[in-house]
């Protein structure tokens, strides 16, 4: 047994892996799944939720590497591989792509190396790393990235487990700081803002049996993290109404998780 997975803790139910289950992915354990259900009976709107995110990453991904020409991209608490990783959305954009993925969770770490393989004119790394040591992950990322040129800085669903407002500031600021001219924030984030007592109940339920604790965010407290940088149309909204392509239906319905793309001057 490799030293990531003799860490791995299949007792206790893990965010990473619960966002796993709700995907529709396989890579997770009974205690997950269970978790994961009980959150959904508090909280129905949770697995729309989590499409929708991923979702954004993609459309996200796209416009940036295909209207901005970004083809470096830092992805901070990317969770464990789906489909549309990352990567897979850049580098069919530009096969010269390179991305580093960070997380801190044993099971991610594993299979995020065994099965995130990139292009060869591109480049792909994984590497542990915690959004709360923002240093740490700027020096293992620029063993693969030049951050003197443009970097794309993707923080899905993470900053929420940093609980100090002024602490999760800080991490951004650091992060966007060490990157250039031209570089952009993706950041989404879970709001008690819509379905505002499901929401509040199904974190209640998380913070008491699952690790790490988490905290919902409105989007006044949102706006601090794309401070001094030029937000892109349509602001700070749900995952599910950021440029949406064709809505056929009409505008998809929010969900309770808020999302923004930002480009630094």
């Amino acid at each position: 047994m490799s030293d990531d997975g003799a860490r791995i803790d299949s007792s206790v139910p893990h965010s990473a892996r619960i966002w796993n289950y709700w995907l529709g992915g396989k890579d997770n354990y009974p205690v997950d799944r269970a978790a994961g259900e009980q959150i959904r009976d508090v909280f129905p709107g949770i697995v729309l939720s989590a499409r929708a995110d991923r979702v954004f990453l993609g459309r996200a991904v796209r416009h940036l590497a295909g209207e901005w020409g970004i083809d470096q991209f830092l992805d901070i608490g990317t969770g464990l591989p789906t489909v549309d990783n990352t990567h897979e959305v850049a580098q069919r954009s530009n096969p010269a792509s390179k991305v580093v993925y960070v997380d801190n969770d044993p099971l991610v770490l594993s299979h995020g190396r065994a099965l995130l393989s990139g292009t060869r004119e591109g480049a792909t790394d994984f590497v542990a790393g915690d959004v709360h040591d923002p240093e740490a992950i700027l020096e293992s990322a620029a063993r693969t990235l030049d951050l003197s040129r443009p970097v794309a800085l993707t923080l899905l669903a993470i900053v929420q487990f940093v609980l100090d407002d002024r602490k999760a500031y800080d991490v951004v600021r650091t992060l966007v700081d060490a990157v250039p001219s031209g570089s952009h924030l993706v950041l989404s984030h879970g709001t008690d803002e819509i379905n505002a007592e499901a929401a509040r109940a199904s974190v209640e339920y998380w913070n008491e049996h699952g690790t790490p604790p988490m905290v919902l965010r409105t989007a006044v407290r949102l706006a601090p993290f794309f401070e001094g940088m030029e937000l892109l149309e349509p602001g700070i909204v749900p995952c599910s109404r950021w440029r949406v392509e064709s809505p056929v239906f009409g505008e998809p319905p929010a969900v309770a998780h808020y999302c923004g793309v930002a480009v630094k001057p």
